[in-house]
């Protein structure tokens, strides 16, 4: 690390002074923030109602979300390392809250789709807290604070169709935009009052050399690669899951409802939120152990969610020990990989996050259609046979990764 990078990492890690009401707050923000990203998916057939959308055109809306999102990642979540996070988080919510008030008063399909756009691509704003909250956080304690936050993003997932279908069945679904936009602004004044400006040296960086020097990151650390491969292998999981768990829920036998099926992302919740203590075993240095433990978890949760026509209470056990898994696995990764360079932990963290993106998305479109040809025992096969990669992948790489932890500064 060259002296003026040192320097610029003892001027980030000097700020470290993260409450415990910041750190809650971030993770709400975090939470709701991500959320914005699920909430049309349940909501899909009423828009499509309303604009007079055919239902062939209609689901491209969440795809632009996820779009937008994945590009908010590469282009906005590093300006982290470039700018005050005061602003930029602050200047994100607001553009958060415009965007969600454009969807709420869409008139027609093209303000719905541009509104929509600008969400997804503002919702990576939990990514930026994600770096800050490391950033603020002291030493001992940063893996426990990453734990905290990213828990507030597992949260939003699981529970923001939830919340969107709910809350659309007694007030419509515009009410859902409106609601947030308002949530959003409260968050934001909130944000300005617990954290403090962020005090950067002089840099020499511009925009477009922070941008490529992703690049660099990704050839330089192969901490970076690995973990980065292992969150695309574990969010492959999560996603088939929670893709594809809609389908026979909503058939015969069970015949669910799309409310009762909300309510297992409860499930998944708790296990998410338990395992946000992965963090303190990173800090203590077991994130190697905590990731095998974790890996094979991972792989037994299978057996019980294979069992979902037979035993709800079977199942239910399955989606914590999953959820746990991946949540543990998804902190101890990211304590390892933003104690690597600090002065860019805002470019490790849009790096690392573009392997999830890819890999929930590859999930989803895997789990459907497995689904459609051998049914859910060909989806619990096929997450299994991920889970059982993710195992020998982590087993592999395991020498690179002590050499790799080990050599940082």
């Amino acid at each position: 690390m060259s002296s003026s990078s040192k320097l610029r990492s003892h001027s980030i890690e000097s700020q470290a002074q993260l409450s415990s009401a910041a750190l809650l707050l971030y993770a709400v923000i975090c939470g709701s923030a991500v959320a914005t990203v699920y909430y049309s998916q349940p909501l899909l057939d009423a828009m499509a109602l309303e604009f007079g959308i055919k239902s062939t055109i209609i689901g491209t809306l969440v795809t632009v979300t996820q779009l937008c999102y994945a590009l908010g990642l590469f282009f906005l979540v590093p300006l982290g390392d470039l700018l005050d996070p005061r602003k930029l988080v602050t200047g994100m919510l607001v553009m958060i809250t415009i965007a969600l008030s454009i969807v709420a008063l869409a008139s027609n399909t093209l303000f719905l789709f541009t509104g929509m756009g600008m969400v997804g691509s503002q919702a990576v704003v939990a990514q930026v807290l994600v770096a800050l909250a490391a950033n603020r956080a002291p030493l001992h304690s940063r893996g426990r604070a990453i734990g905290v936050v990213t828990s507030g993003i597992v949260v939003g997932i699981l529970l923001g169709r939830t919340f969107s279908g709910t809350l659309a069945d007694l007030a419509g679904w515009r009410s859902v935009y409106i609601v947030t936009a308002v949530i959003m602004i409260c968050v934001a004044c909130l944000f300005l009052t617990v954290t403090p400006a962020t005090r950067r040296p002089p840099s020499q960086s511009t925009y477009r050399s922070m941008l490529s020097s992703m690049k660099d990151l990704f050839v330089q650390l192969p901490l970076l690669r690995i973990r980065g491969l292992l969150a695309f292998f574990i969010f492959s999981d999560f996603s088939i899951l929670w893709s594809s768990m809609v389908l026979p829920m909503s058939s015969p036998p069970l015949s669910f409802s799309h409310s009762v099926i909300g309510l297992f992302g409860l499930a998944g919740v708790a296990g998410a939120v338990a395992a946000s203590s992965a963090g303190r075993l990173a800090d203590r240095g077991l994130g190697q152990r905590t990731t095998g433990i974790a890996l094979l978890l991972l792989m037994l949760s299978w057996l019980p969610i294979g069992l979902l026509q037979h035993s709800l209470l079977l199942f239910i056990i399955g989606v914590v020990m999953l959820d746990f898994a991946v949540q543990a696995i998804h902190v101890t990764n990211q304590s390892m990989i933003l104690s690597a360079r600090p002065e860019a932990r805002s470019r490790l963290t849009a790096g690392y996050m573009i392997f999830y993106s890819f890999g929930s998305a590859a999930g989803a479109i895997a789990s459907t259609w497995i689904y459609s040809w051998a049914g859910w025992f060909g989806v619990c096969i096929l997450g299994t046979l991920v889970s059982m990669i993710a195992v020998c992948f982590w087993g592999c790489t395991l020498k690179m990764s002590y050499r790799s932890t080990n050599a940082l500064p």
